[in-house]
């Protein structure tokens, strides 16, 4: 039952993952690595079959911190259309589900890195502020993190349109 939630769909690929909100001084604890140093991503990665969401993001903030954190709430629900850039998926258009918790952050969390990316690639830890001039993912922390509600919040992002559009992905903020 530790299979990730991947399926292939058609040409494309369909993902279910989880991201972790974890914030301390009014910072973002960010994940990158060498093969793509122009972003920086959230805490995170897919769920497997079998496993809620909350414990797939403790798990998963476990694995790439070290640190067993507890959930506070669920932020975000995030629908992102995008074309893969790993290795084995490079071009291939992804519908993913992304399902965004905040997770309580105690005083002395020290988090360490312990994580590689699907393929193979060690990846690092960072705290930046949600107005960083870095680029980032998922775009939408940049404003909703800044001063966030108590409902959960839909997001869509259709890179699809990307090709299209000069002003890159499509960001649609749901009600």
């Amino acid at each position: 039952m530790d299979k990730d939630m991947t399926v292939p769909c058609g040409n494309g690929i369909l993902n279910i993952r989880v991201g972790a909100i974890i914030m301390r001084e009014g910072q973002i604890l960010m994940v990158g690595n060498r093969r793509r140093p122009e972003y920086l991503y959230s805490v995170g990665g897919r769920i497997r079959f079998g496993e809620t969401a909350e414990e797939a993001v403790v798990r998963e903030v476990y694995e790439e911190t070290g640190v067993r954190l507890e959930v506070d709430r669920l932020g975000f629900v995030h629908e992102n259309y995008f074309y893969g850039d790993a290795p084995d998926k490079a071009g291939k258009l992804t519908y993913e589900i992304s399902f965004f918790f905040y997770m309580k952050t105690p005083k002395a969390f020290a988090p360490v890195c312990r994580s590689l990316t699907e393929d193979g690639q060690e990846e690092y830890l960072c705290w930046i502020a949600p107005d960083a001039p870095v680029r980032y993912y998922p775009d939408f922390f940049r404003t909703e993190l800044l001063s966030p509600g108590g409902g959960v919040r839909h997001f869509l992002t259709d890179g699809r349109l990307a090709d299209d559009d000069p002003s890159g992905p499509l960001d649609r903020r749901a009600k």
